[in-house]
């Protein structure tokens, strides 16, 4: 791995939350390896570091994987983002851990999670916090299990949560949501620090733990993968690729911000999607988005399945990029919780 030399934020609150999301991710890919070792699998996830403005504004690491036999894709990126020399700014600092995880057989489910601080430069902050399994084939046993976590984590928040996941992640194009288990909160303070940043270590943690436990389960049943469940698999990839790009307001404000990391901010994506479901859709779409809808198709290889690798996700970001450079006013069709998070008002 290439060293950079990333300075760090200057502010304290910063630095205890760029700790808390190191921890979680460490936990995670530790985890995740470990499971992939108990079932014969080599497979590991490898140390991709970032620099925003070559390090002077912070940047991160992830660590991926991809095409092996247990994890299709996977990404667990932790990075800080500050702007402390930048007095025209009101963002002061950002941090996060952002995860994806794409298993390759079909009754495994992905899942997402994330969880960031956010410090603006008057000193006031806030937590967001999603956890979300993505099955493309669902075991209802395995979402009340998830489920049932989140509610342990987060007793007094559950039901909000809960809510704003259920809003968050409804794509009204198709009718129906992506996922089956959503947890996501906004904005999250009560000015008691110390408990906020417990309340998201506890989230961060029980998403984490849970979905190791799920996914064990898958592997210790798994059995060979019906036709009908690859198809399955395929199409609701698909549709994590239409939600994420067209109404995934994190993904967006990330790529409108800045370009250094496109490859990171589409780790999120699955490595391969349906591009003829993909154009059926265009005609559900509002203008201007399907403009955005039919730019992103245009870049995919036009084969079946179509594979989204680093040159294709990086077309895609342009995509992206240039579609609400022309339609700034298409943001307010993106997807929200209760609250529109206020860095994305003040990055545009």
């Amino acid at each position: 791995m290439n060293r950079i030399n990333r300075i760090p934020a200057a502010s304290a609150s910063a630095d205890k939350a760029l700790e808390l999301v190191i921890a979680l991710q460490g936990r995670f890919v530790t985890g995740l390896e470990k499971l992939a070792g108990e079932h014969g699998s080599l497979q590991s996830f490898k140390p991709v570091e970032w620099g925003r403005d070559e390090g002077a504004h912070g940047g991160g690491i992830r660590y991926e994987t991809a095409d092996g036999d247990v994890f299709v894709r996977g990404s667990v990126n932790v990075s800080q983002v500050h702007y402390d020399d930048m007095p025209e700014k009101k963002l002061g600092s950002a941090n996060a851990i952002s995860t994806i995880i794409h298993p390759v057989h079909p009754l495994a489910p992905s899942v997402h999670i994330h969880i960031s601080w956010t410090e603006m430069k008057s000193g006031e902050g806030y937590w967001r916090m999603m956890a979300d399994l993505n099955p493309s084939n669902e075991n209802k046993a395995h979402t009340a299990q998830f489920l049932a976590a989140m509610q342990a984590a987060a007793a007094e928040q559950y039901v909000e949560a809960v809510a704003q996941g259920e809003r968050y992640f409804f794509i009204p194009a198709l009718g129906r949501h992506r996922g089956v288990a959503h947890f996501y909160l906004e904005n999250y303070h009560t000015g008691d620090e110390k408990a906020d940043a417990s309340l998201a270590n506890r989230v961060g943690e029980a998403a984490i733990d849970t979905y190791l436990e799920i996914l064990a389960d898958v592997f210790n049943k798994q059995a060979e993968p019906t036709r009908e469940q690859c198809a399955k698999q395929l199409a609701y990839h698909t549709l994590y690729f239409f939600q994420v790009l067209t109404l995934d307001r994190g993904t967006t404000t990330g790529l409108l911000v800045h370009d250094q990391n496109d490859v990171g901010i589409m780790g999120s994506l699955p490595a391969y999607v349906d591009r003829k479901l993909l154009a059926s859709w265009v005609k559900r779409m509002q203008s201007p988005q399907q403009q955005l809808l039919e730019a992103l198709i245009a870049v995919l290889p036009d084969t079946s399945p179509a594979l989204v690798d680093a040159t294709v996700k990086q077309k895609l970001a342009a995509a992206v990029r240039n579609h609400y450079t022309a339609f700034p006013e298409a943001i307010a069709m993106q997807a929200s919780g209760n609250i529109t998070p206020p860095t994305v008002r003040n990055h545009q």
